[in-house]
């Protein structure tokens, strides 16, 4: 623990003061002096420069292409370096997957990662990576990012660069509501990388357009009221109660910014209202659901975290903050790297040998909210003028005067509905497409090898709620119903997916009928949905042997 934290010392005072060394290679940010972001073609090129001045320092790879054909890079760093996953894990180091760029016009992410592999790499002192595996990846949806367009269309209450990407990717699919169904190249990309790897603790760079606050980035755990059970995710209280206010209070003393747990404020016009409507309705969160990849990758049982700059900041202040967010945040995981590997480890062990805890299956935002200062800057209307101030919406100006105003502060979700784990969740033959979607995350599945009777249970559908609009090219689907009990008799080459899993929190959240973001939300199953019919999907409640 002395020698962790003494890499730490040296990484933090190396990344606050870079080394002469850095002006040879700078980032596209840094040698337009913030006026510009990386092309895809950017990125490569400076990872091959890097390449070049520390050849043997990393491993590089692709984790799989885009819609139109772009190598996606990630680079393992690590002091020794390790070169394959069993490497890894035989290290005992906590393994850190850092992604940026999963919407191609937020752009400080991939700046900042650029910049800390160079900063870590080239630092010849003690560091992070003498104390944790880091993967990372720079350009998570590289046809997004090269989608160029005028930053006051692409994000319009973004302080610059001039010419950003567009938000989705080269399918127009949102790669951050793609992680339950995971239609798009990419997000199959990241779940390989996440069965290969199995990283313990996942960041997702973002930057956030909302409301105007004083704080220059914002973060989150994982929202799942799942991922937040200590018994079924006994990493999940840690990072929300432990670690996030730890890094919230380093960030602020040993890097000059004040960051807080994500956020906006309630109601229409929130900067523009009085201190006093602002403390009435309160600092919310986003939503719980996993289709948001840091909600999914709780789940996992996994430390997950969710980095958003503050767009209406000018960029280069955006780009130092999120360096400055993650720099502490590797620092940090390497002092505790012993207790983040235990927490991590520990729930696999404890799916495999039964868990009895209900599993949340749907959600509601938190009726007791905790109250706290939030800094509150007001805008100053600008009357007629034609003139426009970067980064805010029309007709206003920042005042930069940051008040603290205590409010509600609605940053967690109650569970509205439970179900307790299965020996194995029962799928007919024919649904192998379904198999294949859960195989994609690591879930496990067999086929019976001879038939099986015994206990269990089937849903009947009472009634089917679909929504109206399209949602990611999908009408949502809700249902409502009631479990009974049912004799199941199998035949020879039935699905099994066994409760007892590492996976069993991904497997529940997507097989249960009941669940408000799972395969049956996302239309997989509307062919087999009938109102008075069974779903599909079948529960056994004895253990089923004979699978393979």
């Amino acid at each position: 623990m002395k020698r962790s934290a003494i890499a730490v010392a040296v990484a933090f005072s190396f990344i606050l003061h870079p080394s002469a060394s850095i002006g040879a290679q700078q980032t596209k940010a840094e040698s337009s002096q913030y006026a510009a972001t990386s092309s895809y073609a950017d990125v490569i090129a400076f990872l091959d420069a890097l390449e070049q001045r520390a050849p043997g320092a990393w491993v590089r790879g692709t984790i799989g292409t885009t819609t139109q054909g772009k190598p996606l890079p990630y680079l393992i760093v690590s002091r020794p370096l390790v070169r394959t996953p069993a490497e890894a894990r035989e290290s005992g180091k906590p393994i850190v997957y850092v992604q940026g760029n999963i919407h191609g016009g937020e752009v400080e992410g991939k700046e900042s990662v650029q910049a800390l592999l160079r900063d870590l790499i080239l630092d010849r002192g003690r560091n992070a990576l003498d104390s944790i595996i880091l993967i990372a990846v720079p350009i998570y949806n590289a046809d997004g990012n090269d989608t160029w367009g005028p930053q006051e269309r692409q994000r319009s209450e973004q302080d610059g660069p001039e010419q950003v990407g567009q938000r989705p990717n080269g399918a127009q699919l949102d790669l951050n509501r793609d992680y339950i169904k995971n239609e798009a190249p990419e997000t199959l990309a990241s779940l390989l990388m996440f069965r290969t790897w199995d990283p313990d603790v996942f960041v997702d760079l973002h930057t956030t357009d909302g409301s105007y606050h004083g704080y220059a980035l914002t973060y989150s755990p994982s929202l799942h009221p799942a991922a937040m059970d200590g018994t079924l995710a006994p990493a999940g209280p840690w990072t929300r109660d432990t670690l996030l206010p730890e890094l919230r209070r380093r960030v602020r003393a040993r890097r000059g910014f004040e960051i807080f747990d994500y956020g906006n404020f309630s109601g229409p016009g929130n900067a523009r209202e009085d201190a006093a409507s602002l403390a009435k309705g309160g600092w919310l969160t986003y939503e719980h659901k996993p289709r948001f990849g840091t909600n999914y990758f709780g789940l996992r049982g996994r430390v997950s975290i969710l980095s958003e700059a503050y767009s209406h900041d000018p960029f280069e202040r955006r780009v130092k903050a999120t360096t400055a967010f993650v720099g502490e945040l590797l620092s940090y995981v390497g002092e505790q790297g012993s207790t983040v590997v235990a927490r991590t480890r520990a729930a696999a062990a404890g799916f495999a040998r039964g868990v009895t805890t209900p599993v949340p299956l749907r959600a509601r935002m938190t009726t007791a909210p905790f109250i706290a200062p939030v800094l509150v800057e007001p805008l100053i209307p600008m009357g007629d003028t034609l003139r426009h101030e970067a980064g805010v919406r029309r007709g206003f100006k920042r005042s930069h005067a940051f008040v603290p105003v205590p409010m509600p502060v609605f940053d967690r979700f109650e569970t509205t509905l439970t179900r307790a784990l299965p020996e194995a969740w029962i799928l007919d033959s024919s649904m192998t497409p379904i198999i294949e979607r859960l195989r994609a995350h690591g879930v496990e599945a067999r086929r019976l090898t001879r038939p099986w009777t015994g206990r269990g249970e089937a849903f009947t559908i009472d009634s089917i709620v679909k929504g109206t609009r399209p949602f990611q090219g999908h009408n949502e689907v809700r249902l409502e119903g009631r479990w009974a009990d049912a004799h199941l008799t199998l035949r020879r080459g039935t699905w099994i997916v066994s409760g007892r899993q590492a996976l069993a929190l991904v497997a529940a959240i997507m097989l249960e009928p009941q669940s408000d973001d799972g395969l049956t939300t996302w239309n997989f199953l509307d062919a087999q949905l009938t109102v008075g019919a069974l779903h599909p999907v079948r529960r056994a409640l004895d253990p089923v042997a004979a699978a393979r």
